[in-house]
């Protein structure tokens, strides 16, 4: 499967009509490599407050009420994308209204046919739990990928091992990341946790970033990273686990997953992290134990003794 991962420039699209037809120009790019599946970045939804004054843009809850209408003309985008070009997306992610003015970062995934299904984040950052507004999700998906089994993991949920595993051990051999970060240490932890769940879950990654800057918005402020294709460090596999990843102004990341491959380089691996997991548990190690050390001359006495 070829899958492409953007490095989204973030802009300031007048109207939902400017901002459909940014999403065809960058998609229709991807398909024409050749992507069958393609990941855009966490967070794309608040690129539309960009249409609405300052006041209502410049304040993240009141953007996040002003998009709110704007969900079906979303889900009929991306669903009709995705059944044009015949390929696959990860549409980024939507602050949904769950009720009471409370929001759920929602990553919706639209196969090529134009079926729907979605990813709600599971983990909160310090800045999202200190909007006050903004809710963790309860359920952990996987689900079929053009005939790969994937699942989700919104930006700080892929620094998680456990829900990631919980994946994987239900099936998913790709790892979809939408991220959004505004410093380099916030690109460096998701970029570290991406490679950490390909190296244990023998799993490909594919982590889409935000890119440029965004004075207007409180959340679209600052956006840094690379997106990134991934794969586990092994023999026959990149030796830093990164297939491909974006430079400069490039737009996409894009490479041809062979999973076949992935599946028979376990014969020859090095290290076999996916099926050593359960190793960790066994009974003495389950805790820590603190240890006193003993003096050196009492040791070498009872040593003797």
């Amino acid at each position: 499967m070829k899958v492409a991962a953007c490095k989204y420039p973030v802009g300031e699209p007048r109207d939902f009509a400017a901002f459909a037809t940014k999403q065809e120009t960058l998609l229709g790019e991807a398909q024409a490599r050749g992507a069958q599946l393609a990941v855009l970045p966490e967070y794309l939804s608040l690129e539309l407050a960009a249409m609405f004054d300052d006041a209502i843009r410049s304040n993240l809850q009141a953007s996040l009420a002003a998009i709110q209408p704007l969900r079906e003309d979303w889900l009929a985008l991306y669903a009709g994308l995705a059944r044009r070009l015949g390929m696959a997306v990860v549409a980024g992610s939507f602050l949904l209204d769950g009720g009471r003015g409370r929001y759920r970062n929602r990553s919706d995934f639209f196969a090529a046919d134009g079926g729907h299904l979605w990813q709600d984040k599971l983990r909160l950052t310090g800045f999202e739990k200190r909007t006050g507004v903004i809710d963790s999700g309860d359920a952990l998906k996987v689900f079929d990928a053009g005939g790969v089994r994937a699942g989700i993991a919104v930006c700080y949920d892929s620094e998680f091992p456990l829900p990631v595993r919980a994946q994987c051990e239900a099936g998913a051999r790709l790892l979809l990341v939408p991220s959004c970060t505004d410093t380099d240490a916030g690109a460096t932890r998701v970029r570290v946790g991406c490679l950490a769940r390909a190296l244990e879950n023998r799993c490909f990654v594919a982590q889409a970033v935000t890119a440029g800057e965004a004075a207007w918005s409180p959340a679209l402020d600052v956006n840094t990273g690379e997106a990134a294709l991934i794969a586990p460090m092994d023999v026959g596999l990149p030796s830093d686990g990164m297939l491909v990843q974006t430079r400069g102004s490039e737009a996409w990341a894009i490479a041809e997953l062979d999973f076949d491959a992935l599946e028979a380089s376990r014969a020859q691996a090095q290290v076999a992290n996916d099926r050593d997991w359960s190793a960790q548990y066994f009974p003495t190690v389950l805790r820590a134990r603190l240890e006193r050390a003993a003096d050196h001359g009492s040791r070498a006495a009872l040593a003797r003794a």
